[in-house]
Parts: C-alpha cells; sequence; structure tokens
C-alpha cells in the first residue's frame, strides 16, 4: 500500500476522528484547495465544497469530500 491508500484508508475507517492536515492531504491528492473568502474551498474534479478549519474536521465534511471522491471514481 502506498501512502496514498494508507490516508485514505485511516480517514474511511475513523471519519470522527480526521485531523485537518490528513484532511486537507485528502483533498490535495484528488484535487486543490481554493482560499479566499471566509471558508477554504476543496475543488475536486468539477465539484467545489466548501468547509471550516477545525481540529478535529467535522464528520459531515469528510463524508461529503469521500462522496464527491467516489463519484469522481465511479465515473472514470
Amino acid at each position: 500500500m502506498s501512502k496514498k491508500e494508507k490516508l485514505e484508508t485511516r480517514v474511511r475507517n475513523n471519519p470522527r476522528n480526521v485531523t485537518i492536515g490528513d484532511f486537507e492531504a485528502l483533498i490535495k491528492q484528488y484535487g486543490y484547495i481554493k482560499e479566499g473568502g471566509r471558508h477554504p474551498m476543496a475543488v475536486i474534479g468539477k465539484r467545489v465544497f466548501a468547509y471550516r478549519r477545525t481540529n478535529p474536521v467535522l464528520v459531515p465534511y469528510v463524508a461529503k469530500v469521500l462522496e464527491i471522491i467516489d463519484d469522481m471514481e465511479k465515473w472514470k
């Protein structure tokens, strides 16, 4: 397993305890982070998702990013 696969597995197995560093690293694997405004925005494919920087990251934010990643993988 590569580092990227381990990170994604760790986030999927424990979405309640994801650090902001792991969360943003996962976003950067599949897209990029757009700064500006009140909250940063995760841009993955054509989808844009705003999130708040808290540590640990709130579960709905983790679930939404994983959903976007799954949808993107499904359409490849």
